[in-house]
């Protein structure tokens, strides 16, 4: 299956890359520039494609993203400290993003002569993100075969979206993914935070899986207090 991957830079996007890589033929990664204050993350995935040893394209949708605002991803709003799951973490929602990127991947995809587009949703994703959720998945496959009728089949490849992040630790190490070679932080400074959800959720998932966590955090220990109500 030519699969081309929908890439961060994030844990779960690289790690999706490694199982693709292993497991299918990866043409290539495919990275999204919407604006996002974390926008280094996007040099993970140029990492990860070189790593890797195949292309990476990086579209540049950031005036798009302009519009897109009122989230804390984009806009001049704080990143919540806390655990993912949490209420206040609804702030960092970009309206419509996934859906967007993926209408442009599955073009270019269509374009490459490629049988998949894969994408790193995952469980853990749901309460918050409403276009991570399997209903949406589903939904865009069938809009996508109907755009595409006649020219391409594409299939929208989703492997991680039943699972937590821990699983997906678990998946990334069992294909030797470079993890300490990933970004997740999204207030995008020199290390990660270790204070906002999404670093929360990562220091929560290694120690589930019960992997090393290679990552450097500007606060290591506050996770454990973030999560201790969960």
């Amino acid at each position: 299956m030519k699969t081309l991957v929908i890439c961060s830079g994030g844990l779960d996007s690289v790690s999706l890359a490694y199982k693709v890589a292993a497991e299918h033929d990866l043409l290539g990664l495919i990275s999204f520039d919407y604006g996002q204050r974390h926008k280094k993350e996007v040099d993970f995935a140029k990492l990860a494609a070189d790593q890797l040893g195949v292309p990476h394209d990086l579209i540049d949708m950031s005036h798009i993203g302009a519009y897109l605002s009122g989230s804390a991803l984009t806009d001049d709003v704080d990143v919540p400290d806390g655990h993912y799951a949490e209420d206040t973490m609804k702030v960092t929602v970009v309206p419509n993003r996934n859906a967007i990127m993926l209408a442009i991947a599955f073009g270019v995809a269509a374009a490459k002569d490629a049988d998949a587009v894969a994408a790193a949703v995952h469980g853990g994703d749901h309460f918050i993100y409403p276009d991570c959720r399997p209903d949406f998945i589903d939904a865009f496959q069938v809009m996508q075969d109907r755009a595409l009728d006649g020219y391409a089949s594409v299939k929208l490849y989703t492997p991680f979206v039943h699972i937590p992040k821990s699983a997906i630790v678990t998946e990334g190490a069992k294909h030797d993914t470079p993890f300490g070679d990933t970004w997740s932080c999204y207030k995008g400074g020199d290390m990660h935070c270790g204070r906002c959800g999404t670093c929360v959720e990562r220091r929560e998932a290694f120690d589930i899986a019960d992997v090393t966590d290679p990552t450097i955090y500007a606060d290591p220990d506050f996770w454990k207090s973030a999560v201790g109500g969960h």
